[in-house]
């Protein structure tokens, strides 16, 4: 038997509960970032269903729970649903935690999933990675101010694994790759251990608006998954 989208637990959930039992699926979550530069505040609809409304360039939404399965996501100028600026269908495995980018120009926006990996017991280290989401930005290096190179030749649309670095305040430089060159200079970093990070390069190169990042604390740093 199918249930319509429905969670006793939380309202802006995409689960399909059953109302005999009130059992609960295994669980994913998802949160919209917008980083299409250039692109209206958009209203973003999942399954047809309004999930986020006004979503500006550089923000996130929070994150939605959901279960397994194919989503549809639609999303259109803030306050219209005549035409899409994307339309596109994403398959959302279990027990998994993203980030789904919107990325690219209209009109050529798309969607890509950033995954978050959930370490059930961290060490008491800071678990960092990066994402390019520049469109007009070759590929990176992310440097520390004495040269040491935490990510090596990425490029657009590309994400690294996490890796561990002790906690403390940061400043990070993104080189195109081979180069002395900083194109994006980020001080005043604290990151904290025991908790997860991705540093998104995001905004054009030599264009507005501008090449930037944004850092913010990941879904694997506290939503609970299932442990086997």
């Amino acid at each position: 038997m199918f249930y319509c989208p429905k969670n006793v637990y939380n309202p802006y959930s995409l689960y399909r509960v059953s109302p005999i039992n009130n059992t609960r699926p295994m669980t994913s979550y998802l949160r919209i970032l917008h980083a299409a530069p250039k692109s209206p505040v958009v209203d973003i609809y999942i399954n047809d269903m309004l999930k986020f409304k006004n979503l500006a360039y550089g923000d996130f939404t929070d994150y939605i729970d959901v279960i397994t399965g194919n989503y549809n996501v639609k999303i259109y100028a803030a306050g219209t649903i005549a035409s899409p600026v994307l339309n596109k269908t994403l398959f959302i495995p279990p027990e998994k935690i993203y980030t789904i980018a919107a990325i690219g120009m209209l009109p050529n926006m798309d969607l890509l999933p950033v995954p978050e990996t959930k370490i059930m017991h961290p060490a008491d280290k800071v678990y960092i990675k990066f994402a390019h989401l520049s469109p007009n930005t070759g590929p990176l290096d992310i440097v520390l101010p004495g040269g040491k190179i935490l990510f090596k030749n990425i490029s657009y649309k590309g994400f690294t694994d996490y890796i561990e670095i002790p906690a403390g305040t940061y400043t990070l430089e993104a080189r195109p790759t081979g180069t002395q060159t900083t194109v994006l200079y980020v001080p005043n970093v604290k990151l904290k251990s025991q908790r997860f990070y991705t540093v998104y390069a995001i905004g054009l190169l030599n264009g507005r608006p501008g090449l930037q990042a944004l850092i913010p604390l990941d879904g694997s740093s506290y939503l609970e998954m299932r442990e086997d």
